[in-house]
């Protein structure tokens, strides 16, 4: 145990706490405070102990607290709270205010643990909660107002960015009005190519088609899928050809669609040079989250444009190939063709029509 003291041992905390005598105080083995003597310090179970003995709790590292990520953590769980039954977004000042934070701590300890700032939290929530008022079939006029925009002009400035279509295609139950895609056979087997009006937004692999049709059914359960036409077939022989020789890029735009954290994510994967890998936790470095390794996984994951969003250049913190979407052994034949073709072109160019 003083060993762990002298060393600030951070994994010790909460396994015992010790006290030193001249001061009247009890740490935790992590307390940054100047290290004691050894003969006028004692150790304890639990700060009841401690404080039997007539110790009192050190104001520096707050032993008769949780953990600072427990702390933390549940400031959070606080804050979202506030935000999703308040009426409008309220402000970061005003959050602030609530739980007796400045404004910039507030701001980096709510992004450390949730991943988002919490305007863009109140944003996915705004909505979110509009959402489900379409869904019931509410007005778009009383819903919108509901929701938190303070005017029409306001909600439909945004719309495409917030429901990703008009509020009335999303209300009718659309997504979009068609997704087109088209089966086929690439060199890491069966693969599906869709695309809305943005741009692709689907690029599946597999063993069998048919269960890649179903999974995009899955992804898309609001839209109208249907076969792709002669000009479609030409976007679909791109993708093909960039996932057999990445060399040559992908000239087509990307509809990407997912969270904040988790755009996020994809667009450090594309920052990663192609033949290169990089761990979670060093993703989760290059956003600013170096907690959210977990969080960065669940995100590659969840991708689901193949090879133009590279989530197979993510890799273990000791370089062994992790999970894959759509196969390890995928991944790893992605990673060596990378490899021996040398740099990747641009992933995107001109927009599908």
């Amino acid at each position: 145990m003083w060993a762990a003291v002298i060393s600030r041992d951070s994994e010790a905390d909460g396994q015992f706490y010790y006290s030193v005598l001249t001061t009247g105080v009890y740490c935790k083995p992590s307390c940054a405070a100047r290290q004691p003597r050894r003969e006028n310090v004692a150790f304890h179970r639990d700060t009841a102990g401690a404080e039997r003995a007539g110790f009192r709790p050190c104001k520096r590292c707050k032993p008769d607290l949780p953990p600072l990520t427990a702390r933390n953590r549940a400031l959070v769980e606080r804050i979202c709270r506030l935000i999703e039954q308040a009426a409008e977004p309220p402000s970061l000042a005003m959050l602030a205010e609530t739980v007796g934070m400045s404004p910039f701590n507030l701001q980096r300890t709510f992004k450390a643990v949730a991943g988002v700032t919490p305007k863009a939290y109140a944003s996915a929530q705004r909505a979110k909660r509009l959402r489900t008022s379409l869904r019931r079939g509410d007005a778009v006029t009383d819903e919108l107002h509901d929701a938190g925009f303070g005017s029409s002009s306001r909600f439909y400035a945004q719309a495409d960015k917030l429901l990703g279509m008009h509020a009335s295609d999303y209300r009718a139950g659309g997504g979009e009005t068609e997704i087109r895609f088209a089966a086929s056979q690439c060199t890491l087997g069966a693969i599906v190519v869709a695309a809305s009006k943005k741009g692709i937004c689907a690029i599946l692999l597999g063993d069998d088609a048919d269960c890649l049709i179903n999974d995009l059914r899955r992804q898309f359960p609001a839209a109208k899928l249907s076969a792709g036409d002669a000009r479609f077939d030409n976007w679909v022989a791109q993708a093909i050809s960039f996932v057999d020789d990445p060399r040559i890029g992908l000239g087509l735009t990307l509809d990407i669609r997912g969270t904040a954290f988790q755009q996020r994510v994809w667009q450090a994967l594309c920052d990663i040079p192609a033949g290169s890998t990089a761990s979670y936790a060093a993703v989760a470095d290059r956003i600013g989250q170096p907690s959210a390794s977990r969080a960065v996984a669940r995100a590659c994951a969840s991708n689901r444009i193949a090879v133009a969003i590279p989530c197979h250049r993510v890799v273990r913190q000791d370089g062994t190939l992790s999970g894959y979407r759509w196969g390890v052994e995928r991944k790893q034949a992605l990673l060596s063709k990378e490899r021996s073709e040398g740099p990747q072109a641009t992933t995107t160019g001109s927009r599908p029509e």
